[in-house]
């Protein structure tokens, strides 16, 4: 029999079809590897190209041959010289396209990924979503900070080199807002953070679990959207994550390297979407949210029924698609 699933976070439900359940190897992509050159003459993020893109906003190292650059984005939809000024035009609300949009180019190697990178590379990148982060979120105009990475033209990207990206906005989006009402909600009922929770409950079970560290907890969540959706959650309360520590970032290099990396290789390289949810930069410190990295590979598509009710089918559950990630080899 099919089952719904909730999610405690967003209180939504999910559907794990039986009749349609795969096994997790039935997800390995049979795509022949594309054979993608450590250079690129055409790519404006490979080393030699730079005038393409907007002057560096921050480099490592500083000095000489770089291995990570972040620069504005040259395309982006939001400016931060945009005004805020509301403007009411009959009963409709506008307001210019104030915000930020970064790129972080993540190596200078065109055929790299982060799951591929060295560990001490990866940490790199972290180090350069922490000062960016940190950096953005000072502007008080800002509410809502965001790192994402899409990999693969089913995740959205447009360029095969290397990069994340960084989107600070002057709102809360609905769907952030609705999950904080959630777990504040939650929050008010039980006196504990529901991401807490979670965690404690999936070291408990074990079943859903694919990584622990000193700082951080990998696993499946119970009601995932889709197969393989991975979260990584910092074992210490932080609701922004500004707060994290130095040895908590290359804990953190280690686990999303990790997952990415057995993912890379037990799924043969899938497209997927990298997501930091984080709490709006106004609401540091609050109890009832904790901030966490959404892994999701684009290995099914979302059809009429979801996006018309909101409850997603997924045909895989989540104790066997962590068993899975757990035997690929590190």
């Amino acid at each position: 029999m099919s089952e719904f699933r909730h999610n405690l976070i967003t209180n939504e439900w999910v559907v794990v079809a039986t009749e349609r359940a795969k096994r997790p190897s039935d997800f390995v992509g049979s795509k022949t590897p594309k054979t993608i050159p450590e250079y690129s003459e055409s790519c404006p993020f490979c080393p030699g190209n730079e005038q393409h893109t907007p002057p560096a906003l921050y480099r490592y190292p500083a000095e000489g041959d770089w291995n990570i650059r972040v620069v504005p984005n040259k395309f982006a939809a939001l400016k931060p010289t945009d005004s805020l000024e509301r403007v009411q035009e009959g009963r409709y609300l506008k307001f210019g396209g104030f915000g930020y949009a970064d790129v972080i180019i993540e190596a200078p190697l065109h055929n790299q990924t982060l799951g591929t990178l060295s560990e001490d590379n990866v940490l790199h990148v972290m180090k350069a979503y922490k000062a960016r982060y940190d950096s953005l979120s000072a502007d008080e105009r800002v509410d809502l900070v965001t790192i994402f990475r899409n990999h693969g033209v089913r995740a959205g990207t447009s360029l095969e080199h290397p990069h994340s990206q960084i989107i600070a906005t002057p709102l809360v989006p609905l769907r952030v807002r609705a999950q904080l009402e959630e777990t504040q909600r939650y929050s008010a009922n039980l006196g504990s953070c529901v991401f807490c929770d979670i965690m404690k409950e999936e070291k408990k079970d074990g079943r859903r679990l694919v990584l622990e560290t000193d700082y951080f907890v990998a696993f499946e969540p119970y009601a995932s959207r889709s197969p393989f959706e991975t979260w990584i959650l910092p074992k210490r309360h932080q609701s922004v994550f500004g707060a994290i520590h130095l040895n908590e970032l290359k804990d953190m290099a280690h686990s999303v390297r990790t997952i990415l990396g057995k993912m890379h290789r037990g799924l043969n390289n899938p497209d997927y979407n990298l997501i930091l949810q984080s709490a709006p930069t106004k609401e540091e410190d609050v109890d009832y949210y904790h901030w966490y990295i959404r892994i999701i590979p684009r290995l099914t598509t979302p059809a009429g029924f979801e996006m018309g009710t909101g409850i997603y089918i997924t045909t895989a559950y989540p104790e066997e698609t962590a068993d899975f990630l757990r035997k690929v080899k590190n």
